[in-house]
This record gives C-alpha cells, sequence and structure tokens, in this order.
C-alpha cells in the first residue's frame, strides 16, 4: 500500500490509512493556492550562493555556493593560506559562517571565536567556563538586528547572543545575554539534560532552535521553540510528543506518555531548513526514548521520526510525513533537508528531499507533502519480545534505490575478504537476523546501515536548481541486541556500582573497558588521565556522542567519581546508602547490550568494501548519476588492494562550475571530485582529520574553502587547526 503525506487534519491513528477524499481535496486546494508561487518566486531564487552566512551554505542547507575563482583548471595551485591553532584539541564538528570579513566557528570546547576570514587572525573569543564542555557543536547563527548583528550558540543548556563585532553578550537578550533552553521543556523536565548541537534557524525576528536530550529513559521531551532574536521571549512552542486534544496524540497507545518521566525524545537535533518565501520551516525529528525497547510507548509514536512541514511564524503544522513508525533502531533523521527544485511530470516544482539514516532519499513537493516516487508501506517482521509492538509496516520508497547496502540483501559472500578470522565471522553471521526492518531481541540482529547511518549528520549538498543530491554514506553494521532488564537491584554492590552500571556500563562495560572501535573509551585507570573535576563536567554535560546527566544528585555523583577513582567506599557508609538506593527498577522490561561494530580481528569492517560511499542522484528521474568509494584504508592500499572506502563524518561542499569538496573520511584527506561524474580531481593531507562540512567564501577578491581539523572521532589523533585553502599567485 502507497504511504502518503499527512495534513495536519488527519486522524494519523493508523499509518496505513487510504488518503480521504477531504484528505485529497485539502491537497488538491493547497496545490491550487501554492500554484500561484511561481518556480522563480520560491527562496531559491532570492538566496546569496555567493555568500556563506548561513549553516551549511544557505537555509536550504545546500552546500551550494556560485563563487568561480577555484575551479579545475588551477586546482593544482590550491594550497594552505592561512591556518588557526584553536586554544583547545578535539572533534570540531563546525560548519564556519562569513559576515562580511569575519568568519565565525565553535572550537572543540565550544569557545565561539571570530577570525579574520583574510588571514585567520583572531579578533574576538567567547566562552562560558562555568557551561563549556566536549560535546559536538557544529556552529553558530547570524541575526541581523540592524546594528552590528548577533551570533547566537550553545554551550551547555544556554543559547547566547553575542555582538557579532565585539563577542559581547547582547544584555538586552534574557537574562544577561542568555537563555535557558530547558524553557522548551516541561516543569517535571527542569533537571533533565538540554543542549543544541546544531544552530538555530533564523526566520524574521525568530530563531527556531534544535535541542539535544539524552536517550534514555531519563530523556526530556524534545519540543520545538521558537525564540524572539531581539528579547530572548518565547513565541512558541510545538509538542512533538502531543498532549491531549493535539493531533497525534491518539498515535500513542499509554495515552500518558507525553507526561511520563520515562519518555522523551522526539525531538529536532540535526537542524532544519527554511523556505523564506513560503514561509515554512522543515523540521526533521529524532527517535521516542528510550531507544530499542519500546513496550511503554506503543503506537506509531508521532511525531517522532517524521518531517514537519510548519509555519515558521506560528508553529503550526501543516502537513507531515513519518518515515519510521515505533522507532526500535535509533533512525533519527542525521541532517536537514534539501530545499531544491525538479522537474516532475514536466513542470518544474520546489521540492524537499530528505536523507535518512536507512539509506532511502525520500522526494517531496514541498507545498503540500505530496510524494514525488510511489512510497510503499512493506510488511516487516513481529516483535519476539514480550511487551513489545513492533509497528506491522515501515514506508520505503520505489526511488530512489538506496544509496546504501541493506542487511536483507546480505549473504556469506559479503563478508570481508580481508578478514584473517572469516570462519569465525561466518559463524556469528549465520546466527543474526538479516531481515530488513528485524526488531531488536534477545539474539542479535545485523544493523546495516548501522546505528550512525547510512546518511549521517554532515547531510546532502545539492545543486538546487538542476535537482541533483549528493550524498556520502557510511557503509558499517553494527549488532543489535537487547537483553533483560532485571527489577531487582543487587544490594550487595556499593552506590558508585550501582550508578554506574545505571548509566555507563551500555558504553563503556560492566568491566569499564569500553568498546573502543565502537568509539567508546576504556574507564580503567580514569585516574591517570583526567582530575575528578574534569570527569565530573563531562558527567554534567556530556561529551561528543555522550550526553549529560546533570539529574543524578550531587551525592550520587560523588559517589560514581569515587568508583570510577577506585576509591574504596566505607563499609558503614556502604550499608546507610544502600537504604537509600530504590529497590525496584519498576516491571521487568529490556534494554540494549551496548553499540558493538561487525569487526574483523584486524579492527577493519567485517562486511566487504566498499566501507564509505559518495553518490549524485538525479531526483528529476530518481536515477544514479555516479556512485563511488570515498576513502582508503591505508594498510590496504599499501598492499595493493583497490580503493575500500572508510566511515566518514560531515558533508561535502559544491560549486556551480563543477567541484565538489569533501573532507569527512577516516584517513584524513581533504578531496575535491568533478561533480559531473565522480573523477578524483585533487587532495590534500590534513594535519588531522577533519569530521566536518566545509564552507567556501570571497574575501578582498579572493575565494577561500575553509575546513576544521580536529580528529579524535574514529579513533584518529586530535587536532585543533582551522585551514583556509585558496588558489595561491
Amino acid at each position: 500500500m502507497k504511504s502518503h503525506a499527512k495534513s495536519y487534519f488527519e486522524n494519523p491513528r493508523n499509518s496505513k490509512i487510504i488518503t480521504s477524499s477531504i484528505h485529497m481535496g485539502l491537497l488538491a486546494i493547497a496545490f491550487l493556492l501554492s500554484s500561484c508561487f511561481n518556480s522563480n518566486e520560491t527562496s531559491e531564487a532570492r538566496l546569496d550562493y555567493d555568500q556563506w552566512r548561513h549553516y551549511l551554505g544557505g537555509p536550504d542547507r545546500n552546500h551550494f555556493s556560485t563563487l568561480d575563482q577555484i575551479d579545475k583548471t588551477n586546482l593544482d595551485r590550491l594550497t594552505v593560506l592561512w591556518s588557526y591553532d584553536a586554544p583547545d584539541m578535539g572533534q570540531m564538528q563546525m560548519n564556519p559562517i562569513i559576515i562580511d570579513t569575519l568568519l565565525y566557528g565553535v572550537t572543540a570546547d565550544q569557545k565561539t571565536i571570530a577570525l579574520h576570514a583574510a588571514t585567520g587572525k583572531e579578533v574576538w573569543r567567547f566562552e562560558d567556563d562555568e557551561n563549556s564542555g566536549h560535546s559536538a557543536n557544529r556552529g553558530v547563527s547570524f541575526y541581523d538586528d540592524g546594528n552590528e548583528g548577533r551570533i547566537f550558540f550553545v554551550t551547555g543548556p544556554f543559547l547566547y547572543a553575542l555582538n557579532a563585532k565585539t563577542g559581547k553578550p547582547i544584555n538586552s537578550f534574557g537574562k544577561e545575554g542568555r537563555i535557558d533552553l530547558h524553557i522548551a521543556l516541561p516543569e517535571n523536565a527542569s533537571d533533565k539534560f538540554v543542549t543544541s548541537t546544531t544552530p538555530g534557524t533564523i526566520y524574521k525576528n525568530l530563531i527556531i532552535m534544535p535541542v539535544r536530550v539524552a536517550e534514555n529513559e531519563s530523556s526530556a521531551p524534545g519540543n520545538l521553540v521558537a525564540i524572539d532574536c531581539n528579547s530572548g521571549e518565547l513565541v512558541w512552542r510545538f509538542h512533538t510528543i502531543p498532549h491531549p486534544g493535539e493531533t497525534g496524540y491518539d498515535s500513542w497507545k499509554d495515552k500518558d506518555a507525553y507526561k511520563s518521566d520515562g519518555i522523551g525524545g522526539a525531538n529536532n537535533w540535526a537542524g532544519m531548513a527554511l523556505d523564506e518565501a513560503l514561509g515554512i520551516v522543515y523540521v526533521p525529528t529524532g527517535s521516542v526514548a528510550p531507544d530499542f525497547y519500546g513496550g511503554a510507548r506503543r503506537g506509531s509514536n508521532l511525531y517522532a521520526n517524521c518531517l514537519l512541514a510548519m509555519d515558521a511564524t506560528t508553529g503550526t503544522l501543516k502537513w507531515y510525513f513519518q518515515f519510521t513508525h515505533h522507532d526500535l533502531w535509533d533512525r533519527d533523521l542525521p541532517a536537514p533537508p534539501n530545499l531544491i527544485e525538479v522537474v516532475h511530470n514536466g513542470v518544474k516544482i520546489p521540492a524537499v528531499a530528505q536523507i535518512t539514516k536507512q539509506g532511502y532519499v525520500f522526494v517531496f513537493d514541498r507545498r503540500t507533502g505530496e510524494p514525488l516516487f510511489d512510497i510503499e508501506e512493506v510488511e516487516v517482521p513481529p516483535s519476539s519480545i514480550p511487551g513489545e509492538e513492533a509497528w506491522p509496516t515501515q514506508p520505503i520508497p520505489t526511488k530512489p534505490k538506496p544509496f546504501a547496502r541493506q542487511s536483507n540483501v546480505f549473504t556469506e559472500n559479503d563478508i570481508s575478504p580481508y578478514a584473517q578470522n572469516r570462519e569465525e565471522l561466518l559463524e556469528r553471521f549465520r546466527k543474526m537476523d538479516r531481515r530488513q526492518y528485524a526488531p531488536p531481541g534477545l539474539a542479535p540482529v545485523l544493523l546495516l546501515p548501522g546505528y550512525d547511518g547510512g546518511a549521517e549528520w554532515g547531510g546532502a549538498g545539492a545543486d538546487p536548481q538542476e535537482g541533483i543530491l549528493y550524498v556520502n554514506a557510511n557503509e558499517m553494521a553494527w549488532i543489535l541486541q537487547l537483553k533483560e532488564k532485571s527489577n531487582v537491584i543487587d544490594d550487595s554492590l556499593p552506590l558508585g556500582a550501582s550508578i554506574y552500571s545505571q548509566y555507563c556500563a551500555t558504553c563503556h562495560k560492566l568491566d569499564m573497558t569500553g568498546i573502543p572501535a565502537s568509539g567508546f573509551p576504556s574507564l580503567k585507570n580514569l585516574n591517570s588521565k583526567y582530575a575528578k573535576p574534569e570527569v565530573l563536567n563531562i558527567i554534567d554535560k556530556g561529551k561528543g556522542m555522550m550526553p549529560g546527566f546533570p539529574q543524578i544528585s550531587k551525592e550520587e555523583k560523588t559517589m560514581l567519581l569515587d568508583f570510577l577513582f577506585e576509591v574504596k567506599e566505607d563499609k558503614t557508609e556502604i550499608v546507610a546508602k544502600s537504604e537509600n538506593k530504590p529497590k525496584s527498577n519498576g516491571p521487568l522490561s529490556y534494554e540494549h547490550t551496548g553499540y558493538f561494530k561487525f569487526m574483523d580481528s584486524n579492527n577493519l569492517p567485517a562486511i566487504s568494501p566498499p566501507w564509505g560511499t559518495l553518490h549524485a542522484i538525479d531526483l528529476n528521474t530518481g536515477d544514479y548519476k555516479w556512485s563511488i568509494p570515498l576513502g582508503e584504508t591505508e594498510s590496504l592500499k599499501a598492499a595493493g588492494h583497490p580503493t575500500t572506502g572508510t566511515e566518514n563524518y560531515g558533508g561535502p561542499l559544491l560549486t556551480k562550475n563543477g567541484l565538489l569538496f569533501i573532507a569527512a573520511t577516516k584517513d584524513g584527506y581533504f578531496r575535491a571530485f568533478d561533480k559531473k561524474n565522480g573523477t578524483l580531481l585533487w587532495e590534500y593531507k590534513l594535519p588531522a582529520p577533519a569530521f566536518a562540512t566545509p564552507s567556501t567564501y570571497m574575501v578582498n577578491g579572493k575565494q577561500y574553502i575553509v575546513i576544521a581539523c580536529g580528529g579524535e572521532k574514529l579513533g584518529t589523533e586530535k587536532g585543533n587547526k582551522i585551514i583556509a585553502f585558496g588558489i595561491k599567485n
């Protein structure tokens, strides 16, 4: 059965609803009204593609530029023109913006910086010592207030407004230049972790904020909010977990889900796209927390895993589409959608394209939500876990074909030919459930694409007028599995060990050895690497993929730190504290066993290459123009093996004159490709891998391409450089 986008007024109770005549009438009216918008009147025609004033280049999030000083004829003279050493080292995921002659970005430890765009010289730096941390931060937003402009960025739970020229907080915004993002949450979530990974979207005098929340039982609900850029006042809020009386509430069988202390998420963490002419913001949402076990959140779970088309002024929902019903696989929408123009049935129309972790591209008429290629609701396996009600169907587009391999087409022949322990891998492989959308259970499931995709937060680039989408993808298989969660807490354990088992063991294992291959470090001998205050800061504010845990009490944090630093607890204290421990976790349920990649004995992917790919997809037809491996595995390259591709995080930069620039890969190269055919034209070994998206701009008559090189992710060396390239005279 075909799946359709839903209007605001449609009952979402059944995901297999056949569009009603009323709905079709509404869509027809909407289409006729929106037809008044000539394609030349949509926002693309008015965007400044020769500037980079917004995250990912423009509010359409297309990573696209018309600057043409750098072209195919002079790449041999492309070289480093300046570099900046950030005051801290580690992963920088930020995509810089450029306003006039200043470049704005965020360092690994969330220091906001302004650099002279022609020299890299630091103009100002702002940091909030109390709230800065190591969580990923992908950049800043700029608001033209008619004076010197405002830079908006987030550190900890606070959204700051800074004077763009001086870096000083603007005291008329909120309280002393900042507001607390807990403003998005209900009162009972005031102590829960909230921050923002991605810059807010500016529309007129509003900043519409994405938020990051935890993904376990302690998660806050991921409400969307719009804030007045001048005053810091809340203008509108949208409940992504609907309240009684709100459309979507009936998609939850458990009617108290909206106020449950154990259910949250459905947040927009990846950012959003904006059509300024239509006044519509397109918001992709994530999964409901807790991930993987949904016994307490039965139903299709609107508005999780949706693309929401919303009136940017009021927050009113115009249409939506849900990409995963009752998500059990952590299939957040990982990146903002792309706003493009495509030819459909002989007519050029404004479209919105959403990439997914599953490796699919869904394409809609952005005015009405009608899919441009058929979407089928395909039957998928039921759950074997008591209390779990996996949704019986999932939507799959008929075109384009997936840009990442799917587990259900995998065979034993797809085990890596480079694995020295191939027989062992085959034995493990044969025990895995490889069905498409196989729900998590007590037996292992081969999750391919993996937890991070497929597509990831770097997002896709697009040539907005030609309708060509360029997307890089991971080809990493992970192992998904649940275990029974005991309803009795072991009172013989010290309190610190109990807290560790509750909050930390899933990622760092009960024995504290971590899962290094999956990015979760060992916590053994922690006292040789960190001081207690540093670890406390990470517990409070998070680091990288790890959320913060501000809801843990001060006493519990002290006990957790003592456990991590191997401080022996006094026996009398243990007895006293055990009386304060909860005696039960509630009814018997299930929990995730941890994040494990399917790797061989050499710590390489256990599946056959490619392990990272780059694609050009024509969304006018749904056909591929080209696909190539992205990145090299140095050890295999040295042995004479073909290009394998590698895991990659960060997106491409496109130019109208035919170039595609991308770093992103584990091997640490920055590359330029011919966007028409995928031919490699240029590459440069960076001082550290750049898990970020490049920007391009023109200052004083010279074009620059800038990239942040922080390394650290995927076990790579740390770095701290921001590097600008240009043509050497």
